[in-house]
């Protein structure tokens, strides 16, 4: 397991790059899940059905074809995602402002594609909100959008945060993808380099790809179990 130690840096380095992805793809996922919830249970038929049919096509299209439409369908529109380019977060994250746009690419495939998971994630917490909160809500003369932002949303992200890790770590182990698209620098873009350029024999290489994986996914999944056993003595 040489190559493990030798290649330190690399793994070091392509595991900062997959993590700075998955951040940055887990707040879009949260944020573009919560309004798709928001639009699926709201009193307008037609927001209903965007958000019905955004949630169907996302759900039932295969991450890799979000991910190429991202990679190629995007500059041939003539788009390099510049509205990420964000001063704040490239100061954080040079990525972002780097003029190989495929970060920015994979950050709104993953968005896209987890944000249909976290929708239904946050509107199974919103089904487990009992209905007479709303109704007394409505009661006093609150609107529909204090109601959700008072009311019900609060409650619902209590009821579906055990869900919303899951489909986190699912999103963090989807991001092995991105590297087979155009990011350069992450953990599996990084280990194919180390295989086919530098000659490295492929189980090892392949062996530390998957603790770096296991470095951002099982102490988040020791999280929640936490969570769960604490929710369910508080429910006794």
């Amino acid at each position: 397991m040489s190559v493990l130690v030798d290649n330190f840096d690399v793994f070091a380095g392509g595991l900062w790059v997959t993590f700075q992805l998955c951040v940055f793809a887990a707040i879009g996922a949260l944020l573009i899940g919560t309004l798709v919830a928001v639009m699926r249970i709201a009193p307008v038929p037609p927001l209903r059905w965007i958000g019905t049919a955004y949630v169907t096509v996302f759900r039932n299209c295969p991450l890799t074809i979000v991910l190429f439409f991202a990679a190629f369908a995007l500059p041939a529109l003539g788009s390099n995602a510049d509205f990420l380019r964000i001063p704040g977060l490239t100061s954080i994250s040079s990525r972002l402002g780097n003029d190989l746009p495929y970060f920015r690419f994979a950050i709104i495939a993953l968005s896209l594609y987890t944000g249909a998971f976290v929708c239904e994630a946050i509107r199974s917490g919103i089904n487990a909100v009992s209905p007479g909160q709303a109704e007394a809500a409505r009661a006093i003369g609150l609107t529909f959008t204090q109601n959700l932002r008072l009311v019900v949303l609060p409650q619902a992200w209590k009821s579906a945060i055990v869900p919303l890790g899951s489909v986190i770590i699912a999103m963090i182990k989807n991001s092995a993808l991105a590297g087979f698209f155009g990011v350069v620098g992450d953990l599996s873009s990084s280990g194919t380099n180390l295989t086919s350029q530098g000659g490295e024999p492929i189980i090892p290489v392949f062996v530390g790809i998957c603790i770096g994986f296991l470095l951002m996914t099982v102490p988040l999944g020791l999280l929640l179990d936490r969570v769960e056993r604490r929710r369910a003595v508080g429910v006794r």
